[in-house]
């Protein structure tokens, strides 16, 4: 089994995230990388030092800009006679083209796989994450996955570098969509989706200036990532970007501290495999508290400050 694994080109190199998917990838079968982007050489130079990669594959251009659906899908086709199988994180990205790639190769997709139980049988969740499904690819079909990322350790980095070679990047001439701008929120933080400690805030922090003034110091201490609930986003207190859930980012860090957070379901399935939770809620019946390894109940405007203090500050 021979999969091909898709990524992103980034500035600042080879992300965790696609190391995690490269981690999920590689207990399918052999794996190779196919690194699409405008600026692809950092990227690709390190995808080609990822412990067990056979070769990655790089399609750069302008027309990569924006990673539109059509002009992945296209490029990725250009290869499909090579492989059995293609991945890619279950992100933006991989979320938007993903689907285009299964369409055209007439089979369906497996989406945010969190367990490879054989090369054709995987484990997802369902139903906000309260059930798992296994899903079994019949023999000879190729396969189509997303992976939710959070559930794979990253695979290793060794000494050794990968052949590279490049490919052309496909721009197929039915296209109807293009690439008009983006907005990138910029910030020193961690990126939420593979942070080792997240904070994050809800409704209860009552404004946006609250809810600045009341996390970003925590999150200071403990160098860690900053979410919240879609209550909170719709509230206008942060961006989506920040949005923690079944409709936002699932996460899964080693320490989640939710703050003035009720716990809604759908928030929960976007966070209840992290492996420490901590509550900090008036409400001592809040399904949030329920699900807590730790609780503080009481004012979360005396707590936090309190808490602060009796940490010292993170390395991580």
């Amino acid at each position: 089994m021979t999969i091909l694994l898709v990524i992103e080109a980034e500035a600042t190199g080879l992300s965790e995230t696609a190391r995690r998917a490269f981690g999920a990838a590689r207990q399918i079968g052999s794996a190779d990388i196919l690194v699409v982007g405008t600026a692809c050489a950092d990227t690709s130079a390190q995808a080609a030092k990822l412990d067990g990669v056979g070769k990655v594959f790089v399609a750069e251009g302008t027309e990569a800009e924006g990673l539109t659906a059509e002009v992945l899908a296209a490029t990725v086709m250009g290869l499909s006679e090579r492989y059995d199988g293609f991945a890619a994180a279950a992100d933006s990205v991989g979320k938007n083209f993903m689907p285009r790639v299964a369409a055209l190769l007439d089979v369906m997709q497996v989406s945010e796989i969190i367990a490879v139980e054989s090369p054709t049988v995987f484990t997802r969740p369902v139903y906000a994450g309260n059930f798992r499904q296994t899903v079994e690819v019949p023999a000879g079909e190729k396969l189509v996955l997303t992976v939710r990322t959070s559930a794979f350790e990253p695979a290793a980095l060794g000494t050794a570098s990968a052949p590279i070679e490049t490919v052309p990047l496909i721009v197929p001439e039915t296209g109807t969509a293009r690439f008009v701008s983006e907005s990138l929120a910029g910030g020193e933080r961690p990126d939420l989706a593979t942070a080792r400690i997240i904070v994050s805030g809800g409704r209860a922090l009552g404004s946006k200036e609250r809810f600045e003034e009341t996390l970003r110091p925590l999150a200071e201490r403990l160098n860690a990532a900053i979410g919240a609930s879609r209550a909170a986003v719709d509230a206008g207190f942060v961006g989506n970007d920040l949005q923690v859930g079944q409709t936002g980012k699932i996460v899964a860090p080693d320490l989640y501290i939710a703050i003035g957070i009720s716990g809604a379901i759908q928030h929960l399935a976007g966070m209840k495999d992290s492996k420490v939770i901590v509550a900090i809620n008036q409400d001592e019946d809040a399904p949030m508290v329920k699900l807590a390894d730790y609780s503080l109940v009481g004012d979360l405007f005396e707590l936090v400050p309190e808490l602060i203090q009796a940490l010292p500050k993170s390395d991580a």
